[in-house]
């Protein structure tokens, strides 16, 4: 006899899906690379502050931790970092080169022994920073991406290619840092070395662009004496949007464009497989990889529209044969030793592992980070791919996660509460893996909507487009469809609908709240609230203009800056909001949430506000998590009024 199937009302439902459970599995594996023939790549520990070590895996399988607290390989390169380290197999052992991310130094170590900096610490404003190691040994060298600080403020700072001597020298002398290029350019990624030594590409882009909307794939001659000349813009421009390069191994450059509209692959300016897919994605993160080329001439790529997937295109022929798996989604991270390939896949029943492929047979295995159910793969929720319509007509992408539960149903006349999430970016796309988030709120009855509404990625450049001039009114309009059309079907109870999101997607969220009646709550994360602060200094550089795109150039509309910021709107806010914030994030700083609650003084509107001392933009620490998923989780039960069992009230102020 099965169990016997109880019927509950929603959010009523007991899960074994708690907050402790799902901070204890946040974050992912990260930049793999191969050593020798060992892979090794960077992975979270939120119970150790929220720090990422970096892991080898050694022939045999065994996986050991290169560093122990309080190292964390992480760098703070354009805030959202890089690469952050590199290491090559030597007789004696493999030598390491990694950024700490306490103090930005980059240090060299070898395995087991004393990590010994390289570079010196800087009292200027936020110091020197570093990404996209690439060890030279045969020069002394580690060159890579330098970010400098030129005075106190966010925006004064330059960034160039440069080579940091390896025997020490530069740790305490910024002038033995050898500089690789000139700062014309406001913006530089890692250089990429021909086969022979010879040349050496990277790529460029200037504000107020994004990397998405226009970047140049420069090239220059490496001189014998291990100087860059005679550097040139060979692709790209204003309107086109480079998102990696790379050398094949005889020494022809590859790129990934999207001048068609569509991320697609170059071999020396010819499309290689012209199709309309993404073989690139949005650069936020320096040393993000969608293809890397094998020995062999083929080359190995992640690409998709929508969800990505893992495969070989053989450039002769312009087919691409994908590994066979179970994995919908593959990171832009990728490395590659003879015909071994290695990434990072995930699915709906898998958390990201590390995934082999053999290039030869197609054959993909798990080699790392192997997911491991934690609890029974029962209470995972059974998402579903849709597509809905919006205003105008447009298509809306969306993944639809229902309330779902092994032992519980809900009373037959009643709809379940959903809540939309709002993804970051907004230049960026929600995959479809599995998060135990996303469970830890379906496991007891309250369904999510992911929404990749007009703007996000994934499904080309016009449809990222959409979101240009008209962020905070798409972004919105397009998550608010969703809802309602749940709703209307009959999938959603339509007085028990939310809204959540962070950065980017809390500003949708609160976007949301203050210009529709659709939601009866929400919760907002370490959001951007007011856009004419926020587009002034109160944020880095890397998006200190991102607005100009995302609204309009703030000379040109001011009006519009202060019509869309939900801060300029607190007034009309009026169902009860949960405001999480990290109170040392320089992305969108603590001061936008302490200007919109005080703008809602004396407007008796039921909210929350907690701010987290030592967290940063995005939680890293597992308490942190835990505190603010319950806090969640008790908003909707008092809202909606669930009975949530065993999760600690919430005050809500008025």
């Amino acid at each position: 006899m099965g169990e016997t199937v109880r019927t509950l009302a929603y959010g009523a439902w007991p899960s074994p899906i708690d907050a402790a459970l799902t901070a204890a599995h946040d974050g992912h594996p990260e930049y793999v690379g191969f050593v020798g023939d060992e892979v090794w790549w960077t992975e979270p520990r939120p119970a150790e502050g929220g720090r990422r070590t970096l892991v080898r895996r050694h022939a045999d399988g065994r996986e050991e931790p290169l560093l122990p607290a309080p190292w964390n390989v992480r760098s703070r390169v354009i805030e959202y970092g890089g690469h952050p380290w590199t290491a090559v197999a030597g007789d004696a052992g493999p030598l390491m080169v990694f950024v700490n991310f306490a103090d930005q130094r980059l240090y060299r170590c070898a395995p087991g022994g004393e990590p010994q900096p390289l570079t010196p610490v800087s009292p200027v404003g936020a110091g020197l920073r570093w990404a996209e190691p690439l060890l030279r040994p045969e020069r002394g060298e580690v060159w890579c991406v330098l970010e400098e600080f030129t005075g106190d403020g966010p925006t004064d700072v330059r960034r160039v290619l440069a080579a940091v001597p390896l025997d020490g020298s530069a740790a305490r002398d910024r002038d033995a840092v050898r500089e690789l290029t000139d700062d014309r350019h406001r913006f530089v990624t890692g250089p990429k070395l021909s086969p022979d030594g010879r040349r050496a590409a990277w790529l460029a882009w200037d504000h107020p662009r994004m990397p998405w909307d226009g970047t140049e794939l420069l090239l220059a001659d490496v001189a014998p004496d291990g100087t860059l000349r005679d550097a040139r813009a060979v692709a790209g421009g204003p309107g086109e949007s480079i998102a990696q390069a790379d050398w094949t191994h005889d020494g022809r450059l590859l790129h990934a464009s999207d001048r068609t509209g569509w991320w697609n692959l170059y071999l020396d300016g010819e499309p290689l497989c012209p199709r309309e897919e993404e073989f690139g994605g949005a650069l936020w993160k320096l040393g993000s990889r969608w293809f890397t080329p094998l020995g062999s001439g083929l080359i190995a790529v992640v690409h998709g529209r929508g969800a990505t997937a893992l495969g070989v295109l053989d450039p002769e022929t312009g087919e691409v044969v994908d590994a066979a798996g179970p994995w919908t989604e593959f990171a832009p991270t990728l490395a590659a030793h003879g015909e071994r390939v290695v990434a990072v896949g995930a699915s709906p029943r898998s958390a990201y592992e590390v995934v082999e492929l053999d290039a030869r047979t197609g054959r993909a295995r798990v080699i790392g980070a192997e997911h491991d159910d934690a609890v029974d793969p029962a209470y995972y929720p059974e998402p579903q791919i849709r597509t809905f319509t919006g205003p105008e007509g447009r298509d809306i992408h969306a993944h639809i996660y229902p309330p779902h539960h092994p032992g519980c149903v809900a009373p037959g006349d009643e709809l379940p509460p959903y809540v939309v999430w709002a993804h970051g970016g907004p230049t960026g796309r929600a995959p479809l893996v599995l998060d135990l988030e996303i469970a830890y709120f379906t496991s007891r009855g309250i369904g999510v909507a992911e929404v990749n509404y007009g703007g996000s990625t994934g499904y080309g450049r016009p449809y990222r487009e959409r979101l240009r001039e008209q962020w905070g009114v798409v972004d919105v309009e397009d998550c608010a469809a969703v809802a309602l059309a749940l709703a209307e079907e009959g999938t959603a109870d339509r007085g028990r609908l939310a809204v959540r999101g962070g950065s980017a997607g809390g500003w949708t969220a609160a976007a949301s709240l203050t210009t529709t009646d659709v939601y009866a709550c929400g919760t907002i994360k370490y959001p951007i609230l007011d856009l004419a602060g926020w587009g002034t200094g109160e944020t880095h550089d890397f998006e200190s203009r991102y607005l100009e795109g995302l609204i309009g150039p703030l000379a040109d509309v001011p009006a519009r800056y202060a019509e869309r910021s939900p801060a300029a709107h607190a007034d009309r806010l009026a169902v009860p909001f949960l405001l999480l914030q990290g109170l040392d994030d320089v992305i969108c700083p603590p001061v936008q949430c302490e200007r919109f609650l005080a703008r809602l003084e004396g407007r008796k509107v039921p909210h929350a506000y907690l701010a987290f001392e030592g967290e940063g933009h995005g939680f890293r620490r597992a308490e942190t998590m835990v505190r603010a998923l319950e806090a969640e989780l008790s908003l909707y039960a008092q809202v909606f009024r669930l009975d949530s069992p065993g999760v600690p009230t919430l005050e809500l102020a008025k």
